[in-house]
């Protein structure tokens, strides 16, 4: 696990390198989750089986992706 600092640092990197090419994290970190693009997720349907659940982060406002036109 990072800490505050080197999350940041890392957060930095990714961002940088971001620009060339594309990356798939899974993590539970809330400083790493912040600066996605978009967000995948599962979770459990009231019918008891998993669900995924997927957001696209446009600036500050979070819209479920399967809402959001190809471009």
């Amino acid at each position: 696990m990072l800490d505050e600092a080197n999350v940041g640092r890392f957060r930095d990197k990714l961002r940088e390198l971001s620009e060339q090419t594309q990356f798939i994290l899974i993590t539970h970190n809330r400083g790493t989750i912040e600066i996605a693009d978009t967000i995948y997720g599962v979770s459990m349907a009231a019918d008891n089986t998993s669900q995924v659940v997927s957001l696209k982060l446009q600036g500050r406002t979070i819209v479920p992706a399967s809402q959001i036109q190809a471009d």
